[in-house]
């Protein structure tokens, strides 16, 4: 029954005390959920360069040359030939 009336901590400082530790339990938490989300983060992969474009192709551009009627069969056949043989046009012409 000491400090009854005596220089304890009276109505002003058990509030004071109580916000203080809910401040500081609030940060607490809010500290190690902020942590914990940077921690998870998935760090983002670097841009992978793209492929050149392909490119077609002697047979594939005569072929492709042949079928918008730029060429005839025999002038096809012919210049197919040449390419799978490798060897040089001849200069009839």
């Amino acid at each position: 029954m000491m400090y009854w009336n005596g220089p304890g901590t009276d109505g002003w400082g058990i509030g004071l005390m109580t916000v203080g530790m809910l401040l500081f339990w609030a940060l607490v938490v809010l500290g190690a959920v902020a942590l914990v989300r940077y921690l998870r983060q998935v760090p983002a992969a670097p841009p992978t360069p793209a492929a050149p474009p392909e490119r077609p192709s002697p047979e594939q551009l005569l072929a492709e040359r042949l079928a918008r009627g730029e060429i005839d069969p025999d002038e096809y056949r012919t210049r197919l030939g040449i390419l799978r043989e490798g060897a040089e046009p001849s200069a009839s012409g």
